[in-house]
């Protein structure tokens, strides 16, 4: 895996020019968790968007993001290779646990067997064997808090962007869930970048934080 890199990124509110975030370069090395802090509307979240390329058209931005050599501004979404956690797991109300998963499968994943057998895998290692067939609404939040993180890294991103995916959770869960997350980045030598309140999450990703004035 390769660094994700900002380079001097500004974003400023479209109608005004007022900017939330003012020449902010920074890298996160493979493995790595980095955290965004800051008051609310200081722009973390707008942020990842940018990162990630769903900025709202509200916002204009400047200056650069890559993953190593690969310069991102220019690549849609869905081209970009970068996996998002949310406060909200996002898992689909119509369809299964283990299709909610087959659905963040890459596209390199081919054939109903190893694609099964993908998904099979992941719900093991987040402790859910037997739920391919489970309804997400009988789940608990931790457990759906890790079928979502699985479904994000069967797509294999290149990066994980986290937006605040630990504050719905109680306080047991939520330290479970920061070591799972965490653990499972780590192994994958993903650079991650997360957005928090919390200066406990910051603790526990044990990495550089940046902190935005609001």
């Amino acid at each position: 895996m390769k660094a994700l890199v900002l380079n001097q990124v500004t974003i400023m509110l479209r109608a005004s020019h007022q900017a939330l975030i003012h020449d902010l370069s920074l890298s996160v090395a493979p493995g790595e968790v980095t955290t965004i802090m800051g008051a609310s509307g200081s722009g973390k979240s707008t942020l990842l968007n940018f990162i990630g390329g769903h900025l709202d058209p509200a916002f204009v931005a400047q200056g650069q993001v890559s993953i190593g050599d690969r310069v991102l501004n220019a690549l849609p979404a869905e081209a970009r290779q970068i996996g998002f956690l949310f406060q909200d797991d996002m898992l689909f109300p119509h369809l299964s646990v283990g299709s909610n998963l087959a659905f963040g499968l890459a596209a390199s994943v081919r054939g109903r067997r190893l694609r099964r057998e993908r998904v099979e895998a992941a719900l093991s290692i987040a402790g859910l064997s037997g739920f391919y067939d489970r309804d997400p609404a009988t789940l608990s939040g931790g457990q759906r808090a890790r079928a979502a993180l699985m479904r994000t890294l069967l797509a294999e991103p290149k990066a994980l962007l986290l937006d605040e995916p630990f504050s719905k959770l109680d306080q047991e869960m939520r330290d479970d869930m920061r070591r799972f997350v965490f653990e499972h980045a780590r192994e994958q030598d993903l650079p991650v970048l997360l957005v928090t309140h919390d200066e406990a999450d910051a603790r526990a990703a044990s990495g550089p934080i940046v902190r935005l004035q609001g």
